[in-house]
């Protein structure tokens, strides 16, 4: 017995550390989680609280999923990270600015309802993450704003108590052209705040990985004039200041390379905190992005162990000696037809030959379903541009976004995906996340704990699981040490379990097995 509420029959008994570590380390000895297999796609979509409802409420939540799962998806990004707030209670985020998570009555988003700003706060990354996790789709946490702070007609926390962290236009403006208040990516402080952030979500969440959008840069290319940049830069250039000329070739050279760094420190860190991760990344074009965000992403893929960065004042031992290795590229490939499409398409490609080591099945599709109900894509351009993906031996595609796989295109996008039969993420081996295994209450009651009902799983694969208790209004998880056999049990299972579930459940537990795998 625990102190949790339930114990575990003496058909399996409670397994001390050292017996999980070991049954973690024999499931996955031998395995090269990165490497294709046949039939391996990712078929993703991004999942956001703006301008549609599919993760509005618990509800919404469970049968989004189940959806997208029943449709053929095995993928989903879910937004975490947005306006200056997390979307779950993050003591990084306290300490910087005193809230934990997104306030009620905190405006995130310029589309924000007022019944959305009426919304409790919510751990939406747990809520989401169990339900992915049922329904056995991979889960990566996106936190899509990066160094984005606030919208410009927003006045979250963050714009409001750190603008020594904000970036700089010449004239002192705050807002970018994008319309956008965002942190500087040299700052040393924002830096490390945006980075531990995502270690903290690492360490609390079985996340299957974490993945960054093009906001991890500078705002857009006429900033970086505020005062930590300007201290940095003198400090390089014998006390010069900054170019005028934002156009600079020198001065554009000197800010990529500063992102350039902090991405290797961040992978390289993600990657010291557990191996296993996805660590994703889904840029604007190229070369766009080099024009405008000064980010010249297809490089990244040929980083090798030669570009490591072991200078930063803050970095973890464990970091120093690792990778810079990202694990897929997602380019938004939003374009309004499909000829635009083929044409930007093959110019990803092309660059990711020519810059990026040709990692080509690490190269994922960015495919605009909808936006804001206007040129919404027809079927045939989005088959089209699927298939255009896989015949360039791309990696998969992930949807922009969730609305228009579920309201628009998901009777044809069940069949488009029947046809071929249902794909594996490239980055795990088949069966990595598998659809929970439903227990069953006991009929006669049986010897319950402290007056406890009694569940049954009939039968018990080898691995590690949570459980997960259904309470009438959520699933959430019942205790947080894993379920555990490095056998498959055929015999019954018993569990003791508090009153209040009305339904419970067992799901994977990759969490140790993700400090072991090999990426490459």
């Amino acid at each position: 017995m625990d102190q949790s509420g339930f114990k575990y029959a003496t058909v399996v008994s409670k397994p001390t550390a050292a017996a999980f570590l070991a049954a973690a380390l024999t499931a996955c000895t031998g395995i090269n989680i990165s490497t294709p297999t046949k039939g391996a796609e990712v078929r993703g979509t991004w999942l956001t609280t703006t301008a549609n409802d599919a993760i509005s409420s618990k509800a919404k939540t469970a049968s989004t999923m189940q959806r997208l799962r029943d449709i053929g998806l095995n993928t989903v990004y879910v937004e975490v990270w947005k306006n200056g707030y997390t979307q779950y209670p993050s003591e990084v985020l306290r300490s910087a600015i005193s809230v934990d998570r997104r306030p009620a009555l905190a405006l995130q988003d310029p589309s924000d309802s007022p019944a959305q700003l009426t919304l409790p706060r919510r751990d939406l990354l747990q809520e989401t993450l169990i339900e992915a996790h049922r329904n056995g789709l991979i889960y990566l946490a996106w936190f899509e704003y990066g160094f984005m702070a606030a919208h410009q007609s927003t006045n979250p926390h963050l714009r409001r108590m750190k603008p020594e962290w904000l970036s700089r236009d010449i004239a002192g403006n705050e807002v970018a052209p994008n319309g956008f208040v965002w942190m500087n990516p040299l700052h040393p402080e924002a830096r490390r705040f945006l980075l531990d952030l995502v270690l903290e979500a690492i360490e609390r969440y079985d996340l299957d990985g974490i993945q960054l959008d093009d906001r991890i840069v500078w705002p857009y290319v006429t900033m970086g004039y505020d005062d930590t940049t300007k201290k940095i830069y003198a400090q390089e250039h014998a006390g010069a200041t900054p170019p005028s000329d934002h156009n600079d070739p020198a001065w554009m050279r000197w800010r990529a390379d500063k992102v350039n760094e902090y991405a290797k420190w961040f992978v390289q860190e993600v990657r010291a905190k557990r191996p296993g991760l996805i660590v994703s990344l889904s840029p604007a074009v190229y070369s766009w992005s080099w024009d405008h965000y000064l980010l010249e992403w297809p490089k990244w893929g040929a980083w090798t162990a030669q570009d490591r960065v072991q200078s930063i004042p803050t970095q973890s031992t464990a970091s120093k000696n690792i990778t810079p290795r990202w694990d897929e590229f997602i380019p938004q490939a939003y374009r309004f037809n499909y000829p635009a499409f083929e044409s930007t398409w093959k110019e990803q490609a092309a660059w990711m030959k020519t810059l990026g080591a040709n990692r080509q099945r690490d190269l994922i599709a960015g495919i605009r379903l909808t936006g804001d109900g206007v040129n919404d894509s027809t079927w045939e351009q989005l088959r089209d541009s699927m298939m255009l993906a896989r015949n360039l031996g791309n990696g998969g595609h992930v949807h922009w976004y969730s609305r228009g796989v579920l309201d628009i295109f998901s009777k044809e996008l069940t069949a488009f995906y029947a046809q071929g039969g249902a794909a594996h993420s490239p980055h795990f081996p088949a069966g990595w996340r598998q659809p929970s295994i439903p227990l069953f209450r006991h009929a006669l009651g049986g010897a319950a704990l402290r007056g406890e009902p009694q569940w049954i799983a009939h039968s018990l694969p080898r691995g590690a699981f949570r459980m997960i208790g259904f309470d009438g209004r959520s699933w959430e998880y019942v205790d947080e040490v894993p379920v555990s056999s490095d056998t498959a049990l055929a015999d019954r299972v018993f569990f003791n379990v508090p009153s209040r579930y009305t339904q419970v459940e067992l799901v994977l537990d990759r969490r140790a097995e993700m400090m072991w795998v090999r990426r490459w």
